[in-house]
């Protein structure tokens, strides 16, 4: 059995809930998940001016040095001008050590996001996170075709081969749909067996 963390920043409270569901993944596929959100680093000023909610859905991250524990890592944070916030940029920056030491060589990761807008820079930020992910030397899986979700126009949908993603509208007032749930849970899943495989 895998054990799995998922690991995200929420503004919003748009990207917890796809953490959930990418856990529900993982647990559906018989592995072990524990879900882990990093801090909060804005001041408080802008983090009230922008109208951020306060997320404490999960437990926040014991710190850096506690990935290697895990055998696999999906990652989910939501866009900033095209790019993963800096409250996650912040937090990986510090494992170095964990680089250098090949500490996450091998482990399966995934990642997930969401934008304001259909076009609001979800793959480039998914690729922020991927960069991240191969440079520790990890086992990169994205949301394959295998999840038919993410094709087809007839509503909104987020998705991509790169990872799970919703989106919330301009005003935060759409929460992730079905289909967003589904696809983040397929990439749970996935990352879930991958990791398996590479343990066995």
């Amino acid at each position: 059995m895998a054990r799995i963390l998922v690991l995200y920043y929420s503004s919003y409270g748009h990207l917890a809930k796809m953490a959930d569901a990418v856990a529900g993944g993982v647990r559906d596929a018989g592995h072990e998940c524990q879900v882990r959100r990093v801090a909060e680093t804005a001041p408080p000023e802008v983090a009230a001016a922008a109208g951020f909610v306060a997320d404490h859905t999960h437990p926040e991250i014991e710190g850096i040095n506690s990935l290697p524990e895990y055998d696999g890592l999906v990652i989910g944070a939501p866009t900033r001008f095209g790019r993963m916030p800096s409250q996650m940029a912040s937090f990986l920056d510090q494992a170095g050590g964990l680089w250098f030491t090949d500490a996450l060589v091998g482990k399966a990761a995934g990642a997930f996001t969401g934008t304001a807008a259909q076009h609001g820079g979800q793959e480039t930020t998914l690729f922020s996170i991927i960069t991240n992910l191969l440079h520790f030397g990890c086992t990169v899986v994205g949301l394959d075709y295998g999840f038919k979700g993410q094709n087809g126009v007839d509503e909104v949908r987020g998705g991509s081969p790169y990872g799970a993603s919703t989106i919330a509208n301009n005003d935060g007032s759409r929460l992730p749909s079905d289909v967003d749930l589904a696809g983040a849970k397929y990439l749970g899943r996935r990352v879930a067996e991958t990791a398996a495989k590479l343990i066995a």
